[in-house]
């Protein structure tokens, strides 16, 4: 079967809020990441910033993950800006430069009619490929917190994942609870109206995937964690069969027990399929991290795990891939 990885890039105010995101050292490093996340695929290193994103503590981006599993498979890649504070530095298809606002105090995404529009085009165009299945993963600092509301808004009791161990549900529920204030909504009020959901409380991310999934009529893997779920339970709201959907995820989002991925998963009703990946006997306390909750997904990576897999490549073979990559890195830094 003939898949394109798709690589969506967002940013989201959200992130800014001190505490609610790790996927950058800083919070105000955190509007790098998505390009940054973007090109280190291609390159030894990204170009917007020298070295790769890493958490507060060191942890290195997932990207690492997608990056070992496509020189195993040698999937090919497309990067989409879904809207971001900056393009990536290497070829990309542009959707929109429009980031989500802070929902506490405004509309999170008013733009969100003409972004699905054009990624539908996008999806439509790539339908008459003869791909037969998308993969779709994303780099979004801050998204499972508008992925929370999103799905709050809908109807469902989810909890979503951090890319922290300490996943800081109290300030996302504090977070959430004040945009439903300041939109006049309650848990499950929107439920039947999903677009409206994300405009208030979504990201440019989630606005292109879905905008991709209702295009491309084929086979679409949403690769990735708890963001996914919120993108999923849009899709099932606006009345997709939900056959054609998977969500691919990494074996430390099934785990997490301050989540609550298989249970919303179940509910919206999308099968899953988690990347077993193993870092516990990495040499390096950055990836062994990863057993320990830090990071868990992102930019694709059970997604692209999976590419892998279906390519003959096991979840070994990319863990030790993964490895030669940090060993590059450290040797770069070196």
């Amino acid at each position: 079967m003939k898949s394109l990885f798709i690589l969506v890039l967002g940013n989201t105010e959200i992130s800014l809020i001190p505490g609610i995101s790790v996927a950058g050292a800083t919070p105000e490093l955190t509007k790098l990441t998505p390009p940054a996340d973007a090109e280190y695929l291609f390159y030894e290193k990204p170009r917007i910033i020298d070295a790769i994103p890493v958490t507060p503590e060191g942890h290195p981006t997932p990207a690492i993950i997608t990056k070992a599993a496509k020189e195993l498979a040698k999937f090919p890649i497309l990067v989409v800006r879904g809207g971001t504070y900056l393009p990536p530095m290497l070829p990309h298809v542009h959707i929109s430069d429009k980031v989500g606002r802070d929902f506490r105090k405004e509309p999170a995404l008013p733009e969100v009619g003409e972004i699905i529009e054009r990624a539908k085009l996008l999806g439509e165009e790539l339908n008459k490929t003869n791909i037969e299945e998308l993969v779709i993963g994303e780099s979004t600092p801050g998204g499972t917190t508008t992925a929370q509301a999103v799905l709050w808004a809908l109807g469902y009791e989810a909890k979503t994942s951090s890319a922290s161990p300490s996943n800081p549900q109290e300030l996302k529920k504090k977070v959430i609870e004040e945009g439903f204030k300041r939109a006049g909504v309650e848990k499950g009020s929107l439920k039947d109206k999903p677009i409206e959901a994300i405009r208030q409380f979504g990201d440019p991310m989630m606005a292109t995937v879905v905008g991709l999934s209702l295009g491309f009529r084929k086979n679409v893997v949403l690769a990735g964690g708890t963001q996914m779920l919120a993108v999923a339970a849009v899709l099932k709201a606006l009345g997709e069969d939900m056959n054609r959907f998977m969500i691919a995820t990494t074996k430390w989002i099934v785990q997490d027990k301050s989540a609550t991925f298989v249970e919303t998963a179940r509910e919206i009703g999308i099968i899953t399929y988690s990347a077993d990946l193993d870092f516990s006997n990495s040499k390096f306390k950055g990836l062994q991290d990863y057993e320990r909750g830090y990071v868990k997904e992102g930019v694709g990576a059970g997604g692209a795990t999976w590419l892998a897999v279906k390519a003959g490549f096991s979840p070994a073979d990319a863990s030790r891939k993964v490895e030669e990559l940090y060993e590059r890195l450290m040797r770069m830094k070196g």
